[in-house]
């Protein structure tokens, strides 16, 4: 499955370069009565147009525009392409002005962005009606219709240019609750999973029963997969349609004899090796950094210029995280230990500043550089909260069989939390990247987190 979503990123991404590729060239045949001859043999001219290309498709990833439910809202496609390409212009005004021998010419950028914005809405809504075909779609058939057969047919319903489409489910007592929100027609019971997967338009069946001791089609099953009908289980499904682990679903086998999860020495050194490089960089790149923040937060509150607070690393040890501090000395002093909140009263002038640009968490490459934290990883919380969280949800300690990283697949992924259930939710990415991580999956988080960054996303 994970394969095919990537074919339709893929083909997004390929065919959109090969459009913007000709908005240029029809701008430039505009503007030149259609003589483009003086383009064979000119490397600047070629450098000229893959400059606007590049820049472009840049702009385009960092508005979301290659997330494929953005296909879904016209309005939505609208407005993040008109800020990209606001953004391309403005990013490549700054390129013209620093080289201007890449200036396009007169007039051809203006034609450029109208026509580009004509093929592109153009090509999506197109893309958009052909992914959401139901001949091109495939049949899920829900084995269940409790709690996971809920959010399973939820996530499908939110990601329909995804390919997936239910065409119903099986429930243990079909005529026991006419009345079920949030689920699919029900087309009877388990015991007519053979007949319903014969006459029904299904390509796969997901099995989405949590509780599965006693009535249990085991046998309508089995025929369907020694018959070549491919077979899932409802919480991988939605793992992989997501990105994201159900913990609340998740059985102890799952995690046991499931593939991933690996942590091979080689992998692990490479990782640290990087970590190390990247965070010497970093700090090296950050010093004019060190020398204006701490003056700012000196003359903004009285107290120290660092933060630093206990927090739970790999393995469960315990080390201090090292922040540039962006609250009152004492936030904590009469509340204890509490998450932070919107519109935190106990922030700084200048606090909120370096929170909105996360720049009160570059001390943390130090912790990265004594091996305490990675780049990527899940974000290390307090004893306190591990304590209460870990007796609340399942599966939370896990967390900790990794470095933390100063950031993580949840945090490109979901907002700041300040609840259990968010914890529950950030959980979720967290197993995912646990799962799966690798030097690829750590380059596209950092890239996510560049995004999160500039768009000042999730600050508290």
């Amino acid at each position: 499955m994970r394969r095919a979503l990537t074919v339709r990123h893929v083909t997004l991404f390929v065919v959109e370069d090969a459009l913007i590729l000709g908005a240029v060239l029809a701008a430039m045949g505009l503007r030149f009565g259609g003589d483009v001859r003086f383009l064979l043999g000119d490397p600047l001219e070629w450098m000229r147009i893959g400059l606007v290309v590049l820049v472009t498709q840049i702009c385009f990833y960092y508005h979301d525009l290659y997330e494929l439910t953005v296909l879904n809202s016209r309005r939505e496609l609208m407005i993040r392409l008109l800020q990209a390409l606001g953004v391309a212009s403005i990013l490549l005004a700054f390129a013209y002005y620093v080289y201007p021998d890449l200036i396009l010419g007169r007039g051809i950028f203006v034609l450029f962005v109208a026509i580009v914005i004509g093929v592109v809405v153009l090509w999506r809504l197109g893309y958009t009606a052909v992914l959401s075909t139901r001949g091109l779609s495939v049949g899920i058939l829900l084995v269940g219709a409790g709690d996971l057969a809920r959010k399973v047919y939820r996530e499908t319903q939110a990601r329909k240019t995804l390919g997936f489409h239910v065409v119903g489910c099986l429930a243990a007592e079909p005529d026991g609750a006419p009345d079920r929100p949030g689920l699919p027609p029900v087309l009877g019971g388990y015991e007519d999973l053979l007949e319903v997967a014969a006459r029904a338009d299904v390509d796969r069946v997901v099995v989405a029963i949590a509780e599965r001791r006693g009535k249990f089609p085991v046998r309508g099953l089995l025929e369907l997969r020694l018959s070549g009908k491919p077979v899932l289980d409802g919480a991988a499904f939605y793992e992989e349609l997501t990105g994201k682990m159900l913990v609340e679903h998740l059985r102890p086998s799952q995690l046991i004899f499931s593939e991933g999860f690996s942590k091979h020495p080689v992998t692990l050194a490479i990782k640290r090796l990087v970590d190390f490089t990247a965070s010497l960089l970093g700090l090296v790149i950050s010093a004019p950094i060190w020398a204006v923040i701490p003056l700012a937060i000196k003359l903004d509150s009285p107290g120290p210029v660092f933060f630093r607070q206990e927090r739970v690393g790999e393995r469960g040890r315990r080390f201090e995280v090292l922040k540039f501090r962006s609250m009152r000395s004492d936030a904590e002093k009469h509340t204890g230990p509490v998450w932070a909140r919107d519109n935190d009263d106990r922030v700084t002038r200048v606090g909120r500043f370096i929170r909105k640009t996360r720049i009160d968490e570059i001390p943390q490459l130090i912790n990265v550089l004594k091996g305490e934290m990675s780049f990527v990883g899940p974000r290390p919380e307090r004893p306190f909260f591990v304590e209460q969280l870990a007796r609340e949800i399942p599966y939370y300690v896990q967390r900790h069989t990794v470095k933390p990283g100063v950031t993580g697949l949840a945090q490109v992924k979901y907002s700041y939390g300040s609840t259990k259930e968010d914890a529950l939710e950030k959980l979720r990415y967290d197993l995912y990247y646990i799962k799966r991580m690798g030097f690829w999956m750590d380059v596209s988080i950092i890239f996510e987190t560049v995004k999160v960054v500039l768009f000042g996303k999730g600050a508290k």
